[in-house]
């Protein structure tokens, strides 16, 4: 019997992952920010769990590894 997988591969599918991606994404940096003892004000912290452009959040993640403030995860140095 075959099984119709293509939901799968869908358009649907594939902004449903991403969207789990970027969540997670999300949570990393305010995990690092965190545990890094980065203050992270209400706006910072609603603007990146708010955010679901990937190429944006893996932009701050990077940010995040050596930003002093949570203001310079969103800024180029």
């Amino acid at each position: 019997m075959a099984v119709d997988l293509s939901f799968y591969t869908s358009p649907l599918s594939e902004g449903i992952r991403d969207e789990g991606r970027a969540e997670g994404r999300a949570e990393d940096i305010l995990r690092l920010l965190e545990l890094r003892g980065v203050a992270i004000p209400s706006e910072a912290r609603k603007r990146i769990a708010g955010c679901d452009d990937l190429h944006l959040l893996g932009q701050w993640f990077s940010r995040a590894v050596t930003a002093t403030t949570a203001e310079g995860v969103f800024t180029e140095e």
